[in-house]
């Protein structure tokens, strides 16, 4: 058991990418002070998104999703104080206290304490056999139900993890219902190209998909056994998923007086408004110089990764502004979509190839300027697309965009 009281030159809230980073990166740079990371989580730090993918598929076992073999963290003398979240933050006294009672004083934090699953608000929502994946532990658990005879899932949200799940479940057999309170799937992250096609992809795949439909009711006693949706209808089930965003995870920190409406505010360097307090990751507000400095969080591994090494440089000495490319990617079925830059604000798209082949990339534009490429099975476009964003190139003309052969490197 960790002592009660602990100090470390630079203490890490969060084992998710971000604080794990973090942690390697301040090493890599020379750091030769003490680090400890505390996490909610039981575990050692682990990647996120196999837990919708890979890892709730048994593709992958944990030691596969590892950030670091487990040796990997003493070797480096950065310590794990794991199964313990911070409750409050005194940033006078730079001293956290956790919610095992114990207290941890720092010289300077790094705040990457990710979100919490936005929760289902409706009656019955928290009847056993209603599953988020955030973490290892619910997808255990939802492995467990499928284990123990679950055969059909409701999965309430048509985002990425939703899309995610409902594909691992249908590989593993289940009968699954996607239900979609917008109009249509990706809404809020893609065009209607891209959602067109994931629609028609998951409903070939047996999923029936229910967009402009939300959720009004989780049925059950003792266990969930359906749900009721607006219309009225009943759709019985074994298992819900719940796949409807995060809330960013900074009670603390705004309780301490940090600045934030949405998340937790950042400058160019990561740092809060609090002094020798960092953010990083899902729950930092930054001004995104790819998303014309519109003030953002964004939720990728990417994210996280680089704002950690941001942090741990400006920790080091060097303080170099944030500035990398947004990507992303999603896996399902046997598609893989790679996503390059931020389609905010979009006014236009353009087709490369055909999606009827199941090999097409989708380029949007902002008065006439390529600022986000969606590339599904098109892994040459979304390298070069990288390259192109990453140019700043102003102005293609839309018909060179559009020719799958013209390559997007000739058009920097």
């Amino acid at each position: 058991m960790a002592s009660n009281h602990q100090h470390a030159d630079v203490v890490i809230v969060g084992t998710g990418h971000g604080g794990a980073q973090a942690a390697i990166a301040l090493r890599q740079h020379g750091h030769e002070g003490t680090i400890l990371m505390i996490g909610r989580d039981d575990a050692p730090p682990y990647e996120r998104p196999p837990l919708s993918k890979e890892y709730l598929a048994g593709d992958k076992g944990f030691e596969r999703i590892m950030i670091r073999p487990e040796k990997f963290w003493a070797e480096k003398d950065i310590g794990l104080r794991l199964g313990a979240a911070v409750t409050a933050i005194d940033p006078q006294a730079h001293r956290l206290t956790l919610s095992d009672g114990g207290q941890v004083t720092y010289r300077k934090l790094i705040w990457s304490g990710g979100g919490d699953p936005r929760r289902l608000p409706v009656p019955g929502a928290v009847l056993p056999g209603v599953f988020y994946v955030r973490d290892k532990s619910d997808a255990d658990a939802m492995m467990q139900a499928l284990a123990d005879g679950a055969k059909r899932a409701v999965v309430i949200g048509g985002g990425y993890i939703g899309l995610e799940a409902a594909a691992v479940l249908r590989k593993l057999g289940s009968e699954v219902v996607l239900v979609e309170m917008l109009p249509r799937l990706l809404a809020r992250v893609a065009g209607e190209e891209l959602s067109a096609f994931y629609a028609q992809e998951h409903r070939r795949q047996g999923v029936d998909v229910r967009l402009s439909t939300g959720v009004n009711a989780v049925l059950g006693d003792d266990r969930v056994t359906g749900v009721r949706l607006d219309s009225g209808e009943e759709v019985p089930c074994d298992m819900v998923v719940v796949g409807i965003g995060i809330v960013p995870a900074v009670a603390p920190l705004i309780a301490a007086g940090a600045a934030g409406s949405n998340g937790v505010d950042v400058d160019f360097c990561c740092r809060t408004t609090l002094d020798d307090i960092y953010a990083i990751g899902d729950c930092a507000a930054h001004a995104n110089p790819f998303a014309d400095n519109a003030v953002i969080r964004l939720e990728s591994v990417q994210n996280a990764h680089d704002m950690a090494n941001t942090v741990a440089k400006a920790i080091m000495g060097e303080k170099e502004p944030y500035h990398a490319l947004p990507w992303f990617w999603s896996n399902q079925y046997d598609l893989k979509l790679q996503t390059a830059g931020l389609s905010l604000g979009f006014d236009a798209t353009v087709l490369r190839g055909d999606p009827a082949d199941r090999k097409f990339t989708v380029v949007y534009l902002k008065a006439g300027v390529p600022i986000a490429f969606d590339c599904v099975g098109t892994m040459k476009d979304y390298v070069q697309a990288r390259k192109l964003l990453e140019s700043g190139a102003g102005k293609i003309d839309p018909a060179l965009l559009a020719d799958p052969e013209v390559a997007l490197k000739d058009l920097i």
